[in-house]
């Protein structure tokens, strides 16, 4: 007996101790809620050299038009910059109508009306994937395999194929309804993004499209797609969008100040209407390097990362994969980069692999490219310095 008490006695320290460095570790890691704290790229194992080398490509001009480089390692930031650009002017020589949805109007981009909050461009399209897994997660949408048919008012769909299409269709861009916005300027007002940006009713306008593709058939970039997402939150949730988020991720992340477009009829603008500081875009890249949990808090599905990491799917361009509203950049022996992409230049890059979130913004919409995410991360990663 005495053996039995002993033995028990063993086993409950040694939980107890489990318990305590589970704790422990949790308590060490660096939670940026209240704010991010500061650290060097020397005691975080970057090379600072490197990173000025980058900021110095970035600051010259031959880029195009960048705001901002922010780079965070360990849960610190190690390097910060921003450049200023004269986006007054430059709308001034485009001699266009002003406007929400002219991308030449700097009221409204890259800066939202003179404040620091930059405009994300369909970086949004990534905070509305984690909308559903939120929604997911509470139990107010089963799971990716519901149909679209579920949360429309008038669901009798005259297309089998349509009425097929299911979230998870909708999240990796394979609905299979006829979009083109990639192969021309998203000035151009022939791409289809522009002409449902133009319409009253954005959803319907999407709705509208003929089927090509059987859904899950075909990847098409599509930002009608999330506007259907966007949709889907709003009667699976009997909130907006927008609201949604701010109760179930902003308030949970810190993220106290944000700005977000609506359509017409008064829908959140999902594949591309956010605005947010470049620190607090970081807070969400930081959300996804610790597989959606933020500070002991499992925001995300436990799998919900892993689900946008496991089957990437083919695009067009061979560096790049697709996930759930999520670009994939693969590297290495078998390791993957997360990516937030949107016009302009606008990415956030989470590398988990070397424990790293950075963000860059700028506003390349006149006669440069936009800001080449597979170069940027080499850059990064290779300023890492090797133990």
């Amino acid at each position: 007996m005495k053996i039995l008490k002993n033995t028990f006695l063993i086993i409950t320290l040694l939980f107890a101790t489990l318990i305590n460095l589970m704790c422990s570790n949790n308590s060490k890691k660096k939670w940026p809620t209240n704010g991010w704290t500061y650290s060097s790229p020397k005691v975080q194992l970057m090379n600072l050299d490197s990173l000025e080398r980058l900021s110095a490509k970035l600051s010259s001009g031959d880029l195009g038009y960048i705001d901002g480089m922010l780079v965070i390692r360990n849960g610190e930031i190690i390097f910060e910059k921003s450049y200023s650009n004269p986006y007054d002017s430059l709308f001034k020589s485009t001699k266009t109508a002003p406007g929400k949805y002219n991308y030449y109007d700097s009221e409204w981009h890259p800066f939202y009306k003179n404040t620091n909050l930059h405009t994300l461009q369909s970086v949004s399209k990534s905070f509305t994937a984690a909308a559903i897994g939120i929604a997911i997660k509470n139990g107010i949408i089963p799971n990716i395999h519901a149909k679209l048919s579920n949360y429309l008012s008038d669901p009798n769909i005259d297309d089998d194929l349509k009425d097929a299409i299911t979230i998870k269709d909708i999240l990796t861009m394979t609905t299979g309804i006829k979009w083109d916005e990639v192969s021309m300027p998203y000035t151009d007002t022939s791409s289809s993004c522009v002409k449902m940006e133009a319409s009253e009713n954005w959803v319907q306008y999407v709705l509208n499209q003929p089927m090509i593709f059987k859904p899950g058939e075909k990847w098409e970039y599509s930002s009608g797609a999330t506007m259907l997402l966007s949709h889907i939150i709003t009667e699976a949730s009997g909130q907006d969008l927008a609201k949604y988020l701010e109760k179930n991720l902003f308030n949970i992340l810190g993220i106290k100040d944000y700005f977000w477009k609506h359509t017409p009829t008064g829908l959140t603008d999902a594949e591309g209407g956010l605005y947010l500081t470049p620190k607090d875009l970081a807070k969400f890249g930081y959300l996804y390097l610790n597989n959606g949990k933020w500070e002991g808090t499992q925001v995300l599905p436990h799998n919900w990362v892993s689900l946008n990491t496991d089957n990437p799917i083919d695009t067009p361009w061979p560096a790049l994969k697709y996930g759930y509203q999520w670009w994939l950049m693969p590297y290495g022996d078998g390791k993957i980069t997360l990516l937030a992409s949107g016009l302009g230049g606008q990415r956030l890059l989470v590398i988990p692999e070397y424990n790293i979130v950075a963000v860059f913004t700028g506003w390349n919409v006149y006669d440069k490219e936009a800001l080449d995410s597979w170069w940027t991360m080499n850059r990064l990663i290779n300023s890492v310095i090797q133990k």
